[in-house]
């Protein structure tokens, strides 16, 4: 019997499922490419959908707005994050876990990597002259958060506080944001300091140095 936390492996998704993640990402991705070229306001659901190679009803049956068209790419991080969080091997301890899950999801592997944290700097950038947009970024934060909160409880085991367990599940969450806002603001690189990676461990352990269940 495997002793990893439940919900350590996501579930294979059917093909029709990848099919619609692909579209969605496709149309995130323009809607991300003509933010950065002409802003929200200069920026149609008509233009999204042409830029994206779908009909204009296909967007609409994704995304209620232009700026929730661009969600699918502002959460990819949190998912990859929470999946190499569930991955961790029992016994490894909850606050090192999460330091090492931060830092390997934000520090980028490869071209495509570094490429979705220059669309995440841009749209943050945008967001703030955008109420819109800034509620899609921070709705994502919300929806990652509920969904840590499993595999934080699956990690710190079945004595742990509940509460603990959400104060755990909202400080890395709000480390992550936190880094990412910040590094937004600046020009610094994808990698090496002042980078998410390295802001958001900070953050981390500034938050967690009066939390139980994150003191080591």
């Amino acid at each position: 019997m495997s002793t990893k936390p439940e919900g350590a492996t996501p579930p294979t998704r059917t093909l029709t499922e990848r099919r619609k993640a692909a579209t969605q990402l496709d149309i995130a991705r323009a809607a991300a490419e003509l933010f950065t070229e002409r802003g929200p306001d200069g920026t149609t659901a008509e233009d999204i959908a042409l830029r994206a190679g779908v009909a204009l009803r296909t967007f609409y049956r994704y995304f209620r707005s232009k700026q929730d068209a661009v969600a699918p790419l502002l959460a990819g991080g949190g998912d990859r994050w929470r999946e190499l969080l569930a991955a961790t091997e029992p016994g490894a301890g909850l606050p090192a876990a999460l330091e090492r899950s931060i830092a390997a999801s934000l520090t980028p592997a490869d071209a495509a990597a570094e490429e979705g944290l220059r669309w995440t700097r841009g749209l943050l950038r945008a967001a703030t002259e955008d109420p819109a947009l800034r509620a899609v970024w921070y709705r994502v934060n919300q929806e990652s958060e509920e969904r840590l909160r499993e595999v934080v409880a699956g990690l710190a085991g079945p004595d742990a506080d509940p509460l603990e367990v959400r104060l755990a599940a909202a400080a890395a969450t709000d480390a992550i944001r936190i880094a990412l806002e910040s590094w937004a603001e600046t020009d610094a690189p994808a990698g090496g300091g002042g980078a998410p990676a390295e802001l958001a461990v900070r953050c981390l352990r500034e938050l967690m140095g009066g939390m139980r269940l994150l003191n080591p």
